[in-house]
C-alpha cells in the first residue's frame, strides 16, 4: 500500500477509506507501465494440455501448445485479438506440423527468477512430412516458436527458429511472416509513419466497396472515405525506417504495435519495402498487422537450403507492444520511444539455448566512407547507409529469373544483415554484428551505384576500425546530362511525394497527352518527368523523349545509364535521332507499380551505342516501353548519359 493510501486511511472514516483505497489502487494499476513496476508485477506461466498462459500486471497471453499460435492477448483485461476468415488471432506463417512430433516446454521458469521473466517454447521436429502450415508451403526444417514476458513488459516478445540439418532434403522458405488479426470492436486507427496515420475504413465499408482492378483494391461507397479507393499495398513501408507501427483505438485509448529492435533477421537490408498493416481483404476485413521476414513483394527475397547443408536462423525476438494514451498519435509516439529502448537493449541478454550471440560475443565495425568523384569534386553524400551482408551467392532459385543469377543483399533472406546510417562526414559504426565474414556495402543519395568491400571479418568482442574507405563511383566517360537524383526511388518525380495513392498510373494519359518531352536545362524533373512510364493503353506503347543540345560533333562510345527503381515492362528500347541505339535487354518484374510503390529491387542497365548517332545541335533520345496493361511500365531512379 503506497504512502498516499496510508495517509488517507488515517484521515477518513472506515466506509470512505475502503472505497478510496480501492479507487487509488485501480488508478495505480491503470497507469503507465513505469508506475506499476514495483511490487505488483511478476511474470508467471501456467499451462494446460492445450495452452500456455503468460501473464504479468499488464498483459495476459495464451499460446496454443501444438501450433504456437497466440490465440489471446489481453491488455488491462481487454482482448486485443480477433478472428476473421483464414488464420485467426496472431500467428507465425510457418509453424510446427500439428500432426508431427511436438515438444512444448517452459524454457524460462519465472519461479526460478522471482518472477522476473517467463518463456515458453513450441517446437516441431522434421520427420519427412509436410512442415510449415502457412502460405509459404512446406519447409524441411525443425521449427521452434517462443514467447517471452518480463515482469515490467507491456507486451509479449516472440521469435521463431528454423533449423535445417544436413541430412534433411533441400528446401525453400516461402513467404514468411508473423501476422495478427485484431479485435474489430476496439481498433479503428492505423499508424505506419508520419504521412500515413488515420482513422481507417470500417469492415462494413470494405464489404460494400466497389471492386477495382485487383482483388486488394476497392472504391469505398460508404463511410467517411466514400468515393475514395482503398488498397492494402498503400501502407507498405521500408522496414529499416519503420521500427514501430500498428493500430490504436480512438475510443478505448489503447494501442497494439509491432516493434522490431533490429532488422538483422529481416530480408533485403536497409531498403527493403514490405507490407505492414491494413484491413484484411476478405469479407471479415479484420484490422491486420504483419511483420515479414521473407517477403515476395517489390522484387521479393530468397531463402533456400540444399541437402547436406546445415542452416539455422533466429527470427526475432521482436516485441508485440501494448499501450494506452490519450489519442492515437500519442500512442504511436510512445511506441516509437519504446522501439528506441528495445534497440538499445539489443541483443537481449535473456535469450538462451539458440544460435543467438550476446553482446559480448558480437563485434563492431567502424570506418569512414570518403567519396572521390573527379567529375563532381564538390559532391556530398546524404542518407548514407552502410551495411554488412553475406557475400553474393547463387545461382538464384527463381525469383527475379532473368535478372538475378546470384542472390545479392537486396534479395537475401537466408542470412543476417547489419545496417547503420552514416553521418554527414561519411563516418559509420555498425554495432552488435554476429561474428563472421561479410561484404561491406555503402549507398547514398546523390551517388549512382554502391561501394563494396569483400572479406570483412568480424570477430567476437572486438572492434574493427577500417579507417578511410575511398569510394570512387563508376564512370564510363564525361557526363553529358542527367535526370533525377540517384536515390534508389522515384520519389523526386511527379507524384513521388504521394506515391502510396492507388491508381496514380491511371492519370498518365490525361496529364501527358503527348507523352513526356523533357528538355535538358529547361524542364523540371519534379514536374515534367512522371514517377512512372506506363503503357498508354493495352496494345499501345509509350515513348518518352529527352531533348539535349551538343555544341559540336562527338565520337567514341556513349553510355546511357538507366537506374531502375521499379519494373514491370519487358524491356526499354532506346532510339537516338530516329535510329536504334539498342535496348535494356529483358527486364524482371518487381511488381512495384501495381503495388503503388516507388522503390523495389534496384538495378542498373547500361545501353552502349556509337556516339556518331548524336550530332551538333539538338538531339532527341527516345525511351520506348512496349504495349501492355497500364501497370506494366517502369519507374526510373535516375538517368545519365556519358561519353
Amino acid at each position: 500500500m503506497n504512502a498516499e493510501i496510508r495517509f488517507r486511511l488515517r484521515r477518513r472514516g472506515a466506509g470512505t477509506v475502503l472505497l478510496q483505497a480501492c479507487l487509488l489502487l485501480i488508478c495505480a494499476l491503470a497507469g503507465s507501465p513505469a508506475r506499476a513496476q514495483t511490487g505488483l508485477s511478476r511474470a508467471a506461466v501456467t499451462q494446460t494440455d492445450a495452452a500456455f498462459t503468460l501473464s504479468n500486471a499488464f498483459v495476459t497471453a495464451r499460446i496454443d501448445r501444438r501450433s504456437g499460435d497466440l490465440v489471446s492477448l489481453k491488455y488491462r483485461g481487454m482482448e486485443l485479438l480477433g478472428a476473421g476468415s483464414g488464420h485467426p488471432y496472431a500467428y507465425w506463417s510457418h509453424t510446427p506440423d500439428p500432426g508431427g512430433h511436438i515438444i512444448s516446454s517452459v524454457t524460462i521458469d519465472p519461479v526460478s527468477n522471482d518472477g522476473e521473466r517467463a518463456e515458453i517454447s513450441v517446437k516441431g521436429l522434421f520427420e519427412g512430412s509436410a512442415m510449415g502450415q502457412g502460405p509459404g508451403g512446406s519447409v524441411a526444417a525443425d521449427i521452434e516458436i517462443r514467447y517471452a514476458l518480463g515482469r515490467r513488459d507491456s507486451g509479449v516478445y516472440t521469435y521463431s527458429i528454423f533449423d535445417h540439418k544436413p541430412e534433411y532434403p533441400g528446401t525453400s522458405v516461402g513467404e514468411a511472416r508473423f501476422g495478427a488479426k485484431l479485435n474489430d470492436q476496439i481498433f479503428d486507427y492505423m499508424s505506419i509513419d508520419a504521412r500515413r496515420k488515420k482513422v481507417m475504413i470500417t469492415a462494413e465499408d470494405w464489404r460494400r466497396g466497389a471492386p477495382l482492378n485487383m482483388k486488394e483494391a476497392r472504391r469505398m461507397t460508404t463511410g467517411r472515405y466514400a468515393g475514395q479507393p482503398e488498397h492494402k499495398y498503400d501502407y507498405s513501408a521500408i522496414q529499416f525506417d519503420t521500427p514501430a507501427y500498428g493500430w490504436s483505438s480512438t475510443q478505448r485509448k489503447v494501442g497494439f504495435w509491432f516493434v522490431n529492435p533490429s532488422i538483422e533477421y529481416l530480408s533485403g537490408g536497409a531498403t527493403k519495402v514490405e507490407l505492414t498493416g491494413h484491413r484484411d481483404v476478405n469479407d471479415a476485413a479484420a484490422p491486420t498487422l504483419l511483420n515479414y521476414w521473407r517477403g515476395s513483394h517489390y522484387g521479393g527475397s530468397v531463402c533456400s537450403v540444399v541437402h547436406g547443408e546445415a542452416w539455422t536462423k533466429v527470427i526475432g525476438p521482436f516485441l508485440i507492444y501494448c499501450n494506452s494514451a490519450p489519442d492515437p498519435d500519442a500512442a504511436w509516439k510512445d511506441a516509437l520511444a519504446q522501439a528506441a529502448k528495445e534497440s538499445a537493449r539489443w541483443p537481449y541478454d535473456w535469450v538462451t539455448g539458440v544460435d543467438y550471440p550476446h553482446r559480448s560475443q558480437r563485434g563492431t565495425f567502424t570506418g569512414r566512407i570518403v567519396l572521390k568523384d573527379p567529375q563532381m569534386p564538390a559532391a556530398r553524400m546524404t542518407n548514407l547507409l552502410v551495411g554488412l551482408a553475406a557475400p553474393d551467392y547463387g545461382p538464384s532459385p527463381g525469383g527475379l529469373g532473368l535478372d538475378a543469377q546470384f542472390v545479392d543483399w537486396q534479395r537475401d533472406a537466408k542470412f543476417y544483415q547489419f545496417w547503420a546510417r552514416g553521418d554527414a562526414q561519411g563516418g559509420f559504426k555498425i554495432a552488435n554484428v554476429r561474428p563472421g565474414k561479410y561484404t561491406l556495402h555503402a549507398i547514398a543519395d546523390g551517388v549512382l551505384g554502391e561501394y563494396a568491400k569483400a572479406d570483412v571479418v568480424v570477430k567476437p568482442g572486438q572492434t574493427l576500425d577500417a579507417g578511410a574507405l575511398e569510394w570512387k563511383p563508376v564512370r564510363y566517360g564525361k557526363q553529358l546530362w542527367d535526370i533525377g537524383i540517384p536515390n534508389r526511388s522515384a520519389e523526386e518525380f511527379l507524384h513521388g511525394d504521394h506515391y502510396w495513392e492507388w491508381g496514380l498510373y491511371l492519370k498518365y494519359a490525361q496529364e501527358f497527352p503527348e507523352d513526356v518531352n523533357f528538355v535538358i536545362g529547361k524542364s523540371d524533373y519534379r514536374r515534367d518527368w512522371n514517377y512512372c512510364q506506363p503503357p498508354r493503353a493495352v496494345g499501345k506503347s509509350t515513348v518518352w523523349s529527352v531533348i539535349f543540345h551538343l555544341p559540336r560533333a562527338v565520337s567514341g562510345k556513349a553510355t546511357l545509364r538507366i537506374a531502375l527503381a521499379g519494373v514491370s515492362a519487358r524491356s526499354i528500347a532506346v532510339n537516338v535521332n530516329d535510329k536504334s541505339a539498342g535496348d535494356s535487354g529483358a527486364l524482371p518484374d518487381t511488381a512495384t507499380i501495381r503495388r503503388d510503390g516507388i522503390r523495389g529491387y534496384w538495378f542498373e542497365r547500361d545501353v552502349v551505342f556509337d556516339a556518331a548517332l548524336m550530332r551538333p545541335g539538338d538531339n532527341v533520345l527516345k525511351l520506348t516501353i512496349p504495349e501492355g496493361n497500364v501497370m506494366s511500365g517502369v519507374e526510373y531512379d535516375y538517368l545519365r548519359l556519358e561519353l
